[in-house]
């Protein structure tokens, strides 16, 4: 009795599901999904015999979209691991931006940096089919919670960073970690420093490994060392910055005469804590981020450009050009990065002195 219950939770009343949809008119579960809802992709002919079968048994595809005609929310699902960072909070404006000009509504899922609430997301909220389609911002999704998503045919997109399985919009982040070193490299420093992101929570975050991987490579390929005491992590935050310039520092030995840092507001700490030592930008350290977040150009950060509103908004329309039948319209695409020069970037001091001897 509970197994009948929780299928008619699914879709439907008085313990009709959607698979007993699916089984007597002869369809997959995801046909009778796109039917009941007005989605495109099905012929006239099955969707009539659809909507026969389901009304005879009672099937309602779901208590929020009965009331619509086209069965749809107008609904538009954004998943998000934080909301309180710069780049998922820009992600937002984005979508939003778009939602409000086609008057779609956005319902915000906000896993809280952990991703203890994923299973009841994914197995219920999402199924019971309280969205028409689904923006998912830098994070992977697991095998199991992508069939879920196939199972009702919700069409999805993830923005900010390459996932499998799944159609994604983001900047080619070992580019853009390559450009930021190369630029390091080029203005003559050596020693650089690595302060990398590091995702202590379950959400698959696959952006963090890259940049590391493009900056080892990058050193590598230049003939130059990847000194371990000098790689640092943090969480993408400027306090994480902060703890992570504190620790460098206090170990004994040489130091960097740059760092590259895997995101803006680390940089920023970095930034920020080195001028509590004494320590110079860019007269005795170049620092680099990734990102051009809105301080970024205020504090004279060189960095690496990435539009995080840009990709959310061309990956919501994706979505709803989908839902409105344009068949094919979500798709991965790359999204540009453009390096950005300012003031914290510079050559070593070895080599600045050397230069200006030579005047």
């Amino acid at each position: 009795m509970a197994r009948t219950t929780d299928r008619a939770q699914r879709g439907g009343h008085s313990g009709v599901s959607i698979e007993d949809v699916a089984a007597a008119a002869g369809v997959s579960t995801a046909t009778v999904s796109r039917a009941v809802r007005g989605l495109p992709r099905v012929s006239p002919a099955t969707r009539e015999k659809i909507l026969e079968v389901a009304g005879a048994l009672g099937y309602v595809a779901s208590s929020s979209a009965s009331g619509l005609a086209t069965g749809r929310t107008k609904t538009i699902g954004v998943l998000a691991p934080f909301v309180s960072r710069w780049f998922f909070s820009k992600a937002i404006e984005g979508a939003d931006r778009e939602l409000h000009a086609r008057q779609y509504n956005l319902s915000l899922f906000n896993l809280g940096g952990h991703g203890s609430n994923r299973e009841r997301l994914f197995s219920k909220t999402m199924v019971y089919k309280q969205i028409d389609a689904l923006l998912v911002l830098c994070m992977a999704l697991t095998h199991e919670e992508i069939e879920h998503l196939q199972k009702i045919d919700i069409p999805l997109v993830v923005v900010g960073g390459h996932v499998e399985e799944c159609p994604y919009i983001g900047i080619d982040d070992y580019a853009a970690a390559s450009t930021a070193v190369r630029h390091l490299i080029s203005l003559g420093h050596k020693d650089i420093a690595l302060l990398h992101g590091d995702d202590e929570t379950d959400l698959n975050f696959d952006v963090p490994r890259v940049r590391i991987k493009a900056f080892q490579d990058v050193m590598a390929g230049s003939g130059l060392t990847v000194r371990p005491e000098w790689d640092e992590w943090g969480d993408f935050t400027v306090r994480s910055g902060q703890d992570a310039f504190t620790r460098m520092w206090a170990r004994p030995g040489p130091k960097p005469t740059a760092i590259f840092c895997a995101s803006d507001e680390m940089a920023m700490g970095v930034i920020f804590e080195a001028y509590k030592v004494g320590v110079r930008v860019p007269e005795d350290l170049s620092v680099i981020g990734i990102d051009d977040h809105d301080f970024s150009d205020a504090m004279g950060l060189t960095t690496v450009r990435q539009r995080p509103d840009e990709q959310a908004e061309l990956g919501t329309k994706m979505l709803l050009d989908e839902l409105d039948g344009a068949i094919g319209s979500v798709h991965s695409t790359v999204a540009p990065h453009q390096l950005i020069v300012r003031r914290t970037t510079a050559p070593p001091p070895s080599a600045e002195t050397s230069a200006s001897r030579l005047v």
